[in-house]
């Protein structure tokens, strides 16, 4: 097994989030005076670097923290009733069988991936669920992964859908495979130089050396 440590994203990676949270984001921005998002405008902004983005929907880095806050309360009521991403719930627990540590770190909340792999029956599968309440302080939890399980960085992999999962990876000097299902597009993922490149799920048996 070349990566006895494996640590998901949550949203776009893992689970199929991106309609439930442009509602959500859409309620918010209706209360907040912020601009909404259309469905038809998705692939555009599927491009954009966070800044772009925000910058985009005229949010001010100062007010991501509330919006996120109350972003991840608004999708609790509905997180059971989301799906997981096509092929994850048949490789997961093939990953599993060869992995010391199986984690999850991601900007939602505890309770939410809880409540889902809960939901899906693959809360036993996870080591752990880590949190970050920013949407640039991935690196510093990751770091703080390491340490708290004794990990090599050499066989940590993190596998993410957004090109600031990529470039957290990167800031920890560990492995990132970029998940082109989620929510950044291909091209975004690919001009980040990720470690790998994962057009599905089941490329990370290949990139994880399992046959």
């Amino acid at each position: 097994m070349r990566y006895p440590a494996l640590i998901f994203d949550f949203d776009g990676t893992l689970a199929d989030t991106l309609a439930a949270a442009v509602d959500v984001y859409n309620d918010l921005a209706e209360n907040y005076s912020l601009r909404p998002i259309t469905m038809d405008e998705i692939p555009a902004l599927q491009d954009f670097e966070l800044k772009e983005l925000l910058k985009h929907l005229g949010v001010s880095k100062l007010r991501v923290p509330s919006l996120l806050a109350k972003g991840r309360k608004a999708l609790r009521a509905d997180i059971t009733t989301l799906s997981l991403n096509d092929g994850m719930e048949e490789l997961l627990p093939k990953l599993r069988e060869h992995c010391t540590c199986f984690g999850i770190l991601t900007s939602n909340s505890t309770e939410n991936v809880e409540a889902f792999l809960e939901a899906k029956g693959l809360r036993d599968l996870f080591t752990f669920i880590s949190s970050t309440s920013k949407l640039s302080g991935k690196h510093k939890h990751l770091r703080a992964i390491e340490k708290t399980f004794s990990l090599e960085r050499s066989k940590m992999l993190y596998i993410g859908d957004e090109t600031r999962d990529v470039r957290a990876s990167q800031k920890a000097g560990i492995h990132v495979a970029a998940a082109t299902w989620g929510f950044n597009s291909r091209d975004a993922l690919l001009r980040q130089n990720p470690t790998y490149m994962l057009d599905e799920p089941k490329d990370l048996l290949e990139v994880c050396s399992i046959s």
